[in-house]
């Protein structure tokens, strides 16, 4: 164990990496050869990485008295590899208090940050013990610097994968604004902005991460307005893209329930939505969705429905009637009572002839008047006696109408 924690100085600051063929270069600061000349030669660096000195003599030094103490304490190591008190003492809290510090400091003054953002990452991964840790080492404040990176670095791709590593660790992190910094940190609007950004390019795993850290914002009273104004509907359809996403069902589950608080917002986000085809998504998602998935696509439907745009795109939809009602009464109460609601929007403010004819032929009145024989008195129940008010006499003047329904649709239309 004593292997997975060499000395601070026997690692190289580019990597942090245990050095095999050490180095000395003008400043006095030694690297792992391979990795101080491709900082030299392929990304044609002028500075000392760990100490940002410019220099102008690229010569490299074998550093030999480092590399026996370092093959020394391999033996060393090696030979006390069964001891458990080696064992306890390498995973001591001060241990990994200075294996954050020192990963920390290296991210800090190194371009060469994604392999010392794993090795963060898998001691983040340790327990809360760690998280809490980092957090109080200001790591969550080094992170957030990457983030913003970038804009200034925005072609360079290795300054995207250090993005993508940052977030790996960020989205493991408690986040509430009881919390303090994290939250302050995160919810600024350039990191917002890097995070709208890696939501649209990153990697499947960093768009995880990101709609993550997005969900735990959801929950916060934090203003979208920003991120919405700043991206457009771009944010809206790679949130969309997410939904989409029948591999990463978690990935699917946190962007709609992002969406649904964004939606509850204001008016002008529906209309966004609806303008990246939100609705169109949906409804040809809706059929093969299961419980939990389709009863969140219900509640966005809903919403959007809200608005006479969303209306309009359902209505417009060949599947939009059709989809609602095949999942009324048949996947939740909780589906049913949305369904309910998406179909009260549309017969209130929508009541197209073309839509009313949908409805009868899709089952959409059979299951509504079903939902009258439910006991007692629910706001569902109610709203569906008031569709029934303003068009059963509609209905029963189609042939399709099923005879043994019309004397009891006159029954509630008396009642009513």
């Amino acid at each position: 164990m004593a292997m997975d924690f060499p000395p601070c100085h026997f690692r190289c600051p580019i990597s942090m990496e245990l050095m095999k063929d050490p180095v000395t270069i003008s400043t006095g600061v030694t690297y792992e050869r391979v990795n101080i000349e491709k900082w030299f030669f392929t990304y044609k660096k002028k500075t000392c990485p760990a100490t940002m000195q410019r220099i102008s003599n690229f010569d490299t030094i074998p550093n030999h008295t480092l590399k026996r103490l370092i093959l020394a304490w391999q033996n060393q190591g090696d030979s006390k590899s069964s001891s458990s008190s080696s064992c306890e003492l390498s995973n001591s809290p001060s241990d990994k208090h200075e294996e954050i510090e020192a990963l920390l400091s290296i991210i800090m003054s190194s371009p060469f940050k994604v392999s010392s953002l794993k090795k963060l990452r898998s001691i983040i991964e340790m327990g809360q013990e760690t998280r809490n840790d980092f957090i109080s080492s200001n790591g969550v404040e080094v992170l957030v610097q990457i983030l913003d990176q970038i804009f200034t670095d925005n072609s360079d791709f290795v300054t995207f994968r250090a993005c993508e590593e940052a977030l790996c660790i960020l989205h493991q992190l408690p986040f509430s604004e009881e919390e303090g910094d994290t939250f302050k940190l995160l919810s600024k609007q350039d990191s917002t902005r890097s995070m709208a950004i890696m939501l649209q390019r990153g990697s499947a795993e960093a768009r995880l991460h990101t709609i993550t850290i997005f969900k735990k914002m959801a929950k916060t009273n934090y203003d979208w307005n920003f991120v919405i104004q700043d991206q457009g509907i771009d944010f809206f359809k790679s949130l969309l893209e997410l939904v989409s996403d029948e591999i990463c069902s978690k990935a699917s589950s946190f962007a709609l329930e992002v969406l649904i608080e964004i939606l509850r917002a204001s008016k002008k986000n529906k209309l966004r939505a609806i303008e990246a085809g939100a609705v169109c998504v949906l409804i040809e998602l809706l059929p093969e969705s299961s419980r939990s998935r389709c009863e969140k696509m219900l509640q966005v439907i809903k919403l959007l429905c809200e608005c006479a745009e969303g209306r309009q795109a359902l209505v417009e939809h060949g599947m939009g009637i059709v989809a609602i009602s095949k999942k009324m009464m048949h996947v939740s109460n909780v589906a049913t009572k949305i369904g309910v609601k998406i179909m009260w929007l549309v017969c209130n403010f929508h009541p197209t002839e073309k839509v009313l004819e949908e409805m009868l032929i899709y089952g959409s009145v059979k299951k509504l008047l079903a939902l009258l024989h439910m006991d007692g008195r629910s706001s569902t129940k109610d709203k569906v006696v008031k569709i029934f008010k303003m068009h059963g006499n509609s209905w029963k003047r189609y042939p399709c109408y099923p005879s043994n329904l019309k004397g009891y649709l006159g029954c509630v239309n008396e009642h009513c």
